[in-house]
C-alpha cells in the first residue's frame, strides 16, 4: 500500500520539471506572442495616447509629427476642465442614470429571464420571438418614436426621462434567458415541493445562481449608459440635466476649433469609473461571459 500511495501520489520534483518543460515548451513558441503582443499594442495605443495627450499643450497635441511624451507636461487641460464645466452636477446626473439604468436591468431582465427559461405559459416562445426581434432592430430606428413618447409624457428636461426607456433591453433579456436556461429544474421542482413560490425561488435560488451573469449585464450595461452621448443630448432641456459625455462635448467645442486637450482631459476622468467597476468585477464578467449559453 505504501509503494501504491507513493506511486500515485506526485513528487514536488516531478512537479516543478513538468512545469518547466511547459514554460520551455510555451516560450519555445515566439509565433504565438508576436501577434498578442501587437495586437496588444494596438488596443492600448488610444489609452497611451489620451493620456499623453490630457497632459499636453494644445500646440503639443496639433504637432506635426505628433509625439507621444509631452515635451512639457501640465495640468491646465484638467483645471480647466474643471472651472468650465459644472463637474459636481454633471457626475451626480451620470452617476444616479448609470445606477438606475443598472439596477433596472438587473431586475427586470432577470425577471423576464426567468420566465422564458422555466416558466411555461401561453405564447412563451412568441414573447421570446419578439425579444429576439427587438434585438435585431438598430437603435436609431426607434430614437425618434422613443423621443415622441417621452415627450408626450412630459418627461423631456428631467431625470426620469433620460432612464425609463432603458431600464430593461432586449440583450439583458437574452442574456439572462440564456444563462438561466442552463440552470438545473430539480432545483425549482424541490423548491416547490418545499411550498416556495415563485418570487421567492426567484430571489432565493434564480438570483444567487446567476451572479455572474448579472456581473456581465451589469458592466456592460453600466458601461453603456454612463458613455451615452445622443439621448440625453436631445431629452435633457438644460445644463443641470447634462450628464458627463454632452458637457464634455460641449466644454471642449469652440466657435471655430475644438481643444482636444480639454476634450483628452474629460476623456480621462469619463474612463475612470468604467475602469473602475470593471477591475472589481472582471472574474464574474469573464465567468459569465464563458458561461452564458452553455447547455
Amino acid at each position: 500500500m505504501s509503494t501504491l500511495s507513493t506511486l500515485r501520489t506526485p513528487q514536488p520534483g516531478t512537479n516543478r520539471a513538468l512545469r518547466r518543460r511547459r514554460i520551455r515548451q510555451n516560450w519555445g513558441q515566439p509565433w504565438l506572442y508576436l501577434p498578442l503582443a501587437g495586437a496588444l499594442l494596438l488596443m492600448i495605443a488610444p489609452f497611451l495616447w489620451m493620456l499623453s495627450g490630457s497632459f499636453k499643450p494644445e500646440a503639443d497635441i496639433r504637432r506635426v509629427p505628433p509625439v507621444l511624451i509631452p515635451t512639457a507636461p501640465t495640468t491646465a487641460n484638467y483645471g480647466e476642465l474643471f472651472s468650465t464645466l459644472d463637474f459636481t452636477s454633471m457626475f451626480a446626473n451620470s452617476v444616479i442614470v448609470a445606477l438606475a439604468v443598472t439596477a433596472g436591468n438587473l431586475i427586470f431582465c432577470s425577471m423576464l429571464g426567468y420566465a422564458l427559461a422555466k416558466l411555461e405559459f401561453r405564447g412563451q416562445r412568441a414573447v421570446f420571438l419578439l425579444v429576439m426581434g427587438t434585438l435585431m432592430i438598430p437603435g436609431l430606428v426607434t430614437f425618434v418614436p422613443l423621443y415622441v413618447l417621452v415627450a408626450n409624457m412630459q418627461l423631456t428636461g428631467s431625470l426620469l426621462g433620460l432612464i425609463l426607456p432603458f431600464l430593461a433591453t432586449p440583450f439583458g433579456v437574452f442574456l439572462m434567458r440564456q444563462f438561466i436556461s442552463t440552470l438545473p429544474d430539480e432545483l425549482i421542482d424541490a423548491a416547490r415541493v418545499d411550498g416556495c413560490r415563485e418570487l421567492a425561488i426567484f430571489a432565493k435560488i434564480i438570483l444567487p445562481l446567476t451572479k455572474p451573469a448579472l456581473a456581465t449585464l451589469g458592466i456592460i450595461t453600466f458601461l453603456g449608459s454612463w458613455n451615452n452621448f445622443l439621448w440625453p443630448l436631445v431629452v435633457a432641456q438644460n445644463e443641470s440635466q447634462y450628464t458627463l459625455p454632452v458637457g464634455l462635448a460641449l466644454a471642449s467645442s469652440g466657435q471655430s476649433f475644438t481643444r482636444f486637450g480639454i476634450l483628452l482631459a474629460g476623456a480621462m476622468v469619463v474612463l475612470l469609473p468604467v475602469m473602475i467597476v470593471f477591475l472589481l468585477f472582471q472574474r464574474q464578467f469573464v465567468a459569465g461571459i464563458a458561461t452564458t449559453g452553455l447547455k
